[in-house]
């Protein structure tokens, strides 16, 4: 977000906050009724912004997001899916969902994330969208295969059950999520991402540099990380996998250098 212009860095320095608040919301302590609650008025606040004539009484805390919300004309249906997929991990403990609910969750907690993002990129609607579609999952798909453990020790399992059966894991529970290897169940949630890079590569290739540098860095990290746990495997005890600032700042300068051609 660093290397964006004066406005598009505010605007997604904003809309960091707003997942990592709501993030943090779902994650963290309290009752479930106390969480719902925070919850739901971060739906009332986003709800609040899209009023008509109600920006003389916007709270102070909200003047930049407003703001990047006016300039952008990011869509209010996206927040709510983010808080949508915040109130999923709420609501009930995530353990093995089925295919389709996982996408859902995806769709909401990261491609939404990146329909934000590239109407602050100034990408085209429709390649925009496409984007954000297949960059979010496999960013997100990313994420879970990085922290199966990690989910697993607050007592969620991301991975779909569909996959644990056919990998033989009948009765996955969290426990032994962490006890078994998962390569076979994995495998195929590699492929998936590995597809979405690659069609999001594609998109990124077709648009201008100028709009796609900040994903492209994104890309390049998150596929990094891929391949990493990929060559450490998925049977215990797994390594926690991190892809080095060094790496992470040559991907950066990579893509402004090919930005600015």
């Amino acid at each position: 977000m660093r290397i964006l212009p004066h406005g598009q860095r505010i605007a997604m320095y904003e809309i960091y906050s707003f997942c990592k608040q709501v993030d943090t919301i779902a994650d963290g302590g309290g009752s479930r009724t106390q969480r719902l609650e925070a919850l739901r008025q971060w739906r009332s606040h986003i709800n609040r912004l899209y009023e008509q004539g109600t920006r003389s009484d916007t709270p102070h805390h909200l003047t930049n997001l407003a703001w990047s919300i006016d300039h952008f004309s990011l869509d209010q249906d996206d927040f709510i899916a983010i808080i949508d997929g915040m109130n999923m991990d709420v609501e009930t403990t995530i353990v093995a969902p089925d295919t389709q609910t996982l996408d859902l969750y995806c769709d909401r907690v990261a491609s939404a994330v990146g329909r934000l993002s590239v109407k602050v990129f100034g990408m085209p609607k429709d390649a925009g969208r496409e984007l954000a579609h297949h960059l979010g999952r496999a960013l997100q798909l990313t994420n879970i295969l990085r922290d199966i453990d990690e989910d697993a020790m607050v007592g969620r399992v991301y991975l779909p059950h569909e996959l644990l059966l056919a990998a033989g894991l009948d009765h996955a529970t969290p426990a032994t999520i962490q006890a078994n290897t998962l390569d076979g169940a994995c495998a195929p949630l590699v492929a998936q991402a590995r597809t979405h890079f690659g069609i999001s590569r594609d998109i990124m290739r077709r648009s201008a540099r100028r709009v796609v540098v900040a994903p492209a860095i994104m890309a390049a990290s998150y596929e990094a990380l891929l391949d990493k746990l990929v060559k450490r495997g998925f049977s215990p005890p797994r390594e926690r996998v991190r892809v080095s600032k060094l790496s992470k700042a040559w991907f950066a300068l990579t893509q402004l250098l090919q930005s600015s051609y």
